[in-house]
Parts: structure tokens; C-alpha cells; sequence
């Protein structure tokens, strides 16, 4: 039996689950269009979904926001449909065998904070600031840092008499402990500077693979939290910034010196991020990690039957060649089809990909940009086609 929600939406398989409620692929029967479908049981004893609604509305318009597309109550079900996203930075981050480049970390250290400026000039707080809560677009998009799940967020300040909420302590402690802020652990209300050292921490993890209060045994969650916070106080910034560039410690020291109303400056902590950037001469070019991996195995490692396939290094190496070949300019155009084959799930042979790689560099940007274009819809169209075969059988 096929369950749709708000009558036009079709309800596919489970995809994955926020901080309240569980998410799904869905499909707009009249367009066409993937969503996800995000479903929480109206008998749930503290309902979230309707405030997470209401939040993406007042955050809607911003860069980097998901679109709602419905929201209300279906069966025992209260439902809000948005706009499909790509995978999660904890999902690259396992792509990439858990560590990213300090060029990736870089280029998103720039949209993370991009995020966190606007959610924050919009009164608010996340105050679940993690990987998995940051996910890439899909298509033309593919480059672009999305922020989600609000199901925790809260108003910092009054809109109208931008009056702060008072100082308070022996709260509980709200978001994910891993990365919580050393304040909140120790039960402070928080704001701004709590989002902004968890964001931090999330810098540190995908820098070092891990942080050092991972991992850590107790009997009960309470013990745990307890040890996480010893841990996280007893290791100072240097140490957990050790080896990387200063502005990694320059930014979570400049987070523990906000006072609780105080506000952060953005600017001021984008330009450290990007200061490194300029030092490194790095191309900001919106080439991550996973995209270099991805166009990798598109390259093909032998030619002919029986020949021995290139090992691991000599196929970085071909590929890092290759790569370095390419104009600047035409690097993300290619690298925004190379996202949307992998996230779409396009399967064709490597060999294939090579060759249209190759012609890709050949022709100029805007000819690229069409080709491209069309490239793109024609696996669209496909994958439709696909899909409503097999509905049929």
C-alpha cells in the first residue's frame, strides 16, 4: 500500500533520524521532485516537530537553510517535508577515512560560521552544534554547507526589546556532550558562545580524527558526562591544537573568553580561518576531500585485460596529475557533477566517467557549464524513468 503525506507526498524508505522523530525519502507525486519526510508520533510525550517547524519558517530565506515544503499532521503523525540534502560531514568525514585535509577544514570553517551568524542574528541558539547536524547539498548545490535539526534550538534574546535571557546555572546539560561547550557541562544557561565553542571542538575533530574525551567508560550516562567534562578542563587549547595551524587555538581561546551576553564577532573569526588560506596559498575552489576522492576512482587504474591494476599510491599519484591539469576555474564545475554522481547513486563505468572528465577540460567554462547541464538532466530523467519501471513492476 503506497502512504502518502499531505496528499502529494509519497513516503519511501527511512533515511535517517534527528533529534526527535525520524526521517525519510520521499518523492512530490506531481513533480517528481525527491524530499525528506520527517515524522514524529503526535503521541510523543514532549512534541517537538511543530517548533522545528516554526524555526525553519522565521530561519527560511537564509543561505545555507533547508526549504520546508508542508508541514501538519497526517494519521497519528505530525509531519514537516523539506528539501532533500546530501550526506552529513560525519558521513564524508567516514568517507575520508576519518580525517579531513586543513584545506577542507578551512573551506568549512568559513560556511560552518556563516551559519552560526545567521541563525544567531536571528535570535537564536542551536545548541546541538555537531558533524552530523551540518549536511551538503545535493545538485548545483552540491559545494554548499546546510545547517538542520533545531529541535533543540532556543531564543537567546527578545526580537523586539533585544533583551538577553538572564544567567542561569544548574541546568542540564542540552546537545551532544562530545562537543559541548566546558560551560555547559558545568550547568550554565547558554548562548552564542556556547554554538561557537562547539563549533570549535568540531574543527579540532575533524582535524585530529578524534578528540581526547572520546571513548571514554562509566556505568552510567551522568559518570560519563562527568568524565567527558574532567577531560575537556584538564586539556588545555594547546594541547588540543598542537600541530595545527594557530588560528585553531587562536579561535576556541578567543570562544572561552565570551561572556555570556557578549557577542561574538564573526568577521573577525572567518579572517583567522582565512588568513591560513592566503599563508597556504590555498585555491578556494570548493574542492573537499570527498570530491578529490570521488574523481579518483573515476580514473581508470589499468588498460586491457590482465593488466595489473596500479596500487593505492600510484593511483593518488595519476590522479593528483590529472587533477593539477585541470584549469582552476573549470575544478568545481566538474567537481559539482562529480557530488551529484555519488550522491545520486549514478552508477556508470569508470572508464566512461574518465573520458567525459577529460572532453569537460577541453571546452571552455561556458560551453562546460551547458554540457554539463544537460549531462545532468538527461541522468535525471533516467533515474525517473528507472523509478517508475519499477513502481510498475
Amino acid at each position: 500500500m503506497e502512504l502518502r503525506v499531505g496528499g502529494r507526498f509519497r513516503l519511501g524508505r527511512k533515511i535517517g533520524s534527528g533529534s526527535f522523530g525520524d526521517i525519510y525519502l520521499g518523492e512530490n507525486v506531481q513533480t517528481q521532485e525527491e524530499v525528506a519526510i520527517k515524522l514524529e508520533c503526535v503521541k510523543t510525550k514532549h512534541p517537538q516537530l511543530h517548533i522545528e517547524s516554526r524555526l525553519y519558517k522565521i530561519m527560511a530565506g537564509g543561505v545555507g537553510i533547508p526549504q520546508v515544503k508542508w508541514v501538519g499532521q497526517e494519521g497519528e503523525y505530525n509531519v514537516m517535508v523539506m528539501e532533500l540534502l546530501g550526506p552529513s560531514l560525519e558521513d564524508l568525514f567516514n568517507f575520508c577515512s576519518r580525517k579531513f585535509s586543513i584545506k577542507t577544514v578551512l573551506l568549512l570553517a568559513d560556511q560552518m560560521l556563516a551559519r552560526l551568524d545567521y541563525i544567531h542574528s536571528k535570535d537564536f541558539i542551536h545548541r546541538d552544534i555537531k558533524p552530523d547536524n551540518f549536511l551538503m547539498g545535493l545538485g548545483k548545490k552540491g559545494n554548499l554547507v546546510y545547517i538542520i535539526d533545531f529541535g533543540l534550538a532556543k531564543k537567546y534574546r527578545d526580537s523586539r526589546t533585544q533583551y538577553h535571557i538572564p544567567y542561569r546555572e544548574h541546568k542540564n546539560l542540552t546537545g551532544t556532550a562530545r562537543y559541548a561547550s566546558v560551560n555547559t557541562h558545568l550547568g550554565v544557561e547558554q548562548s552564542r558562545r556556547d554554538d561557537m565553542e562547539s563549533l570549535g571542538y568540531v574543527f579540532m575533530y575533524f582535524n585530529r580524527g578524534s578528540l581526547p574525551w572520546q571513548g571514554l567508560k562509566a556505568a552510567t550516562k551522568r559518570q560519563k558526562y562527568d568524565k567527558i567534562s574532567e577531560k575537556k578542563m584538564s586539556t588545555s587549547v594547546q594541547e588540543l591544537c598542537a600541530g595545527y595551524p594557530d588560528a585553531f587555538s587562536s579561535y576556541l581561546s578567543y570562544c572561552k573568553r565570551l561572556g555570556f551576553e557578549d557577542a561574538p564577532d564573526y568577521n573577525y573569526v572567518r579572517m583567522l580561518f582565512r588568513g591560513v588560506f592566503d599563508r597556504c596559498h590555498y585555491t578556494y575552489d570548493y574542492v573537499y576531500d570527498w570530491n578529490l576522492l570521488k574523481l579518483a576512482k573515476t580514473t581508470p587504474h589499468s588498460a586491457g585485460a590482465g593488466a595489473a591494476t596500479a596500487g593505492p599510491s600510484a593511483s593518488s599519484r595519476q590522479h593528483q596529475l590529472m587533477w593539477s591539469r585541470i584549469p582552476a576555474n573549470i575544478r568545481s564545475h566538474i567537481v559539482a557533477v562529480v557530488v551529484v554522481i555519488g550522491a545520486s547513486g549514478i552508477a556508470y563505468g569508470s572508464f566512461q566517467a574518465s573520458q567525459r572528465i577529460r572532453a569537460w577540460t577541453n571546452m571552455q567554462p561556458h560551453l562546460l557549464h551547458e554540457e554539463m547541464e544537460d549531462f545532468l538532466y538527461s541522468k535525471e530523467l533516467q533515474q525517473r524513468q528507472q523509478m517508475a519501471k519499477r513502481r510498475e513492476a
